[in-house]
């Protein structure tokens, strides 16, 4: 009869890798049970041999445990097949340390230093945690869900593997030592090597690097100049000698006080506080800018020909005026000054200066259309195409013609030669899905092919296309009930959900209807048209349901209807004009329980909390069930806690840290 051994992890992901690992090198002799305290763990574990993934996973199966049974706690080590991405970081780069518990995160880091990772500069992160310390990157043992939105680079080094100091411990538990023990230590040595020789590659490839990279200074069309620490020169192109009149085997190695007498030029390079300057040089109008990384002393100088700039980019926008692929709306064409308004402006032109996806919400007729011409408008990708479809406005099949394009002959009716899509034509620029949750789940599926690889393939075509295409959605629909109906990809929810932006409703703006309706009397060439006593005030009692789109349209009525120079309440349409808010709607049943269960709901999240249990959705039903004569289902019981989500009583996180109560959660719970 086989040996037996039980490994106890925290996750099914951490269960099944180590699970594989412990059976390819003992399932031949070692009979092995594995189970995650995330889904299910028997009454009694008792077996020759127990094995915890981690000390935190120790002290939450203890009960579990029979007394008297032999347990050890794994030591755990990092896959060296991923130590190489992590090698490929620069020398003091900040990087955020993701796991599911403090515990677990500062685990991690001390593996990666055991390891010699000392190169980096590592930040510990899990749920809960609110300061990213402005850090882009993040390394994390398979918990990518994990990682907080404003990270840019996630690495996934996968989950972390049992150490061979374990795996000897075990092996002499069973006296096995002498059979295998030379096996794992060969595939551990082996292992070394290989990743040597990976090492010895990437210093050639560094190398071979180094003169590419020159190569390409050399043909940037700009003047660049760098320094090091003591204001020595390091890097001196081509155009830089043309507007210096200085030869690089002059310049290289000279403090720049040697090189240029201009005390404007010297104060500008010498002081860090200015990013950039305009001034002449040999007949030269030069824009010069300022580029410094944080964990350097070294300093690039970029120096740009006005004259040039200014007549390329006036090339580029006279082109795209051609194409009538441009963004047509500033943030500045976005009307208000309500706090509401403000917040998600604020908002939009802060996604505007990265590539990610946004995703835009707001009701119909808030504008959701400008606040992605806007962010197109604020973004590095200003004079490149800004494209746009309305997924509500096509049939399915010409929508995946026009957003893939097609080839030649595809199907009956196609052009001779074929046809560019949509997502091919704003290469290098900007799409915007409009009414996203109105698109077909087959649609859906190749659109998340999309935006995972960026890249396409036309219907009728055997070629991928590459692509290079920030996405911005929007939609007025609840994108997560969909889900729940099966309507729409949770996949693809967070690839499109990467950043977003909630655009208010009027209702919740209405000190911006006064701007909004003088911005509508401009348009229509009415500026003069005056506003009779107390038009303002019935306006703004309004709840305007159909938003901007039925304000704008009520002042043309208005301007239609009214006489002489003056529009007076007299003029207003009567009830019937205005839309009027669907029956059945979430805005008249925004919960499906009463206050009670609410409040219910809320105190078995605040016991569990206390008791670190995860509160899940599970745990919570099973709490009600025993409570509740007429207990919710676990369906209802999200929809509870997405309403105490919005009113800012829980936050709701993934994995063991599940539904957390806030502040003023415990504070409504200790009123009530």
């Amino acid at each position: 009869m086989k040996n037996q051994l039980t490994l106890l992890t925290g996750t099914k992901e951490t269960k099944t890798t180590l699970h594989e690992q412990l059976e390819d090198i003992l399932g031949e002799f070692i009979h092995i049970e594995s189970y995650a305290v995330d889904e299910y763990v028997p009454d009694q574990v008792s077996d020759d041999l127990i094995i915890f993934s981690s000390y935190l996973i120790e002290k939450e199966a203890a009960p579990f445990i029979a007394p008297g049974s032999p347990h050890k706690t794994a030591i755990r080590t990092i896959n060296y097949q991923h130590i190489e991405r992590l090698l490929e970081l620069e020398e003091g780069t900040s990087v955020l340390c993701v796991n599911d518990t403090s515990e677990m995160a500062e685990e991690t880091i001390d593996t990666l230093k055991r390891m010699g990772m000392n190169h980096l500069t590592f930040t510990a992160y899990y749920p809960g945690q609110k300061n990213t310390h402005g850090i882009p990157t993040a390394i994390t043992p398979g918990e990518v869900t994990l990682a907080p939105p404003s990270v840019e680079k996630v690495i996934d080094i996968g989950v972390r593997l049992i150490d061979i100091t374990t795996l000897i411990e075990i092996l002499d538990h069973f006296h096995l030592k002498e059979k295998l023990g030379g096996t794992i230590s060969n595939r551990y040595t082996g292992k070394i090597i290989e990743l040597s020789k990976k090492l010895s590659e990437m210093n050639k490839q560094t190398e071979l690097l180094n003169q590419h990279l020159q190569q390409v200074v050399d043909g940037v069309n700009d003047g660049v100049m760098a320094i090091d620490s003591d204001q020595k020169v390091t890097v001196f192109n081509p155009f830089i000698e043309e507007y210096s009149g200085l030869s690089r085997t002059h310049a290289m190695g000279k403090p720049v006080r040697q090189l240029f007498k201009d005390p404007k030029l010297l104060e500008f390079i010498t002081n860090p506080q200015d990013e950039g300057m305009y001034f002449s040089l040999n007949g030269y109008n030069l824009m010069l800018y300022r580029v410094q990384w944080e964990e350097s002393d070294n300093v690039i100088f970029i120096f740009k020909n006005s004259d040039e700039t200014i007549t390329m980019e006036k090339a580029a926008r006279k082109q795209l005026l051609k194409t009538g692929y441009i963004a047509k709306y500033t943030f500045k064409d976005i009307i208000g000054n309500s706090p509401a308004i403000r917040r998600a402006k604020t908002i939009g032109y802060k996604l505007a200066k990265t590539p990610l996806p946004v995703l835009i919400h707001g009701e119909s007729g808030t504008g959701k259309e400008l606040f992605a011409h806007a962010i197109h408008h604020e973004s590095d990708r200003l004079y490149e195409p800004f494209l746009a479809v309305n997924f509500s406005a096509l049939p399915e099949d010409l929508l995946e013609s026009e957003l893939f394009g097609y080839e030649e002959g595809a199907f009956t009716g196609a052009k001779k030669g074929g046809k560019k899509g949509l997502f091919e034509q704003a290469d290098g620029g900007t799409i915007f899905l409009d009414e996203i949750g109105d698109i077909s789940l087959k649609l859906q599926a190749r659109l998340l092919r999309v935006i995972q690889e960026m890249e396409i393939r036309k219907i009728g075509g055997s070629k991928t296309i590459p692509i290079n295409v920030r996405i911005i959605a929007a939609t007025n629909k609840d994108l997560l009930e969909l889900i729940d109906q099966g309507k729409f990809r949770e996949d693809l929810y967070h690839r499109l959900k990467v950043l977003y932006v909630s655009v208010p409703p009027l209702r919740e703006r209405k000190t911006d209807i006064p701007a909004l309706v003088e911005q509508f009397l401009l348009e229509n060439h009415t500026p003069n048209k005056a506003l009779g006593k107390g038009l303002i005030g019935e306006l703004m009692s309004y709840d305007w349901f159909g938003n901007i789109r039925e304000l704008k349209n009520t002042i043309s009525y208005l301007l239609t209807v009214s006489e002489g120079d003056t529009i007076t309440v007299n003029d207003l349409p009567g009830e019937d004009f205005f839309q009027r808010p669907k029956k059945n709607t979430k805005r008249e049943t925004t919960s499906l329980v009463d206050d009670h269960l609410n409040k219910k709901v809320l105190s078995i999240v605040l016991a569990l909390n206390e008791a670190m249990i995860n509160a899940s959705r599970k745990k919570i039903y099973e709490q009600l069930s025993s409570e509740e004569s007429n207990p919710l289902s676990e369906q209802q019981i999200r929809r509870v806690l997405a309403e105490l989500k919005e009113r800012g009583f829980v936050t709701i996180k993934r994995g063991r840290a599940g539904t957390q109560i806030t502040e003023s959660g415990a504070n409504y719970i200790r009123q009530s």
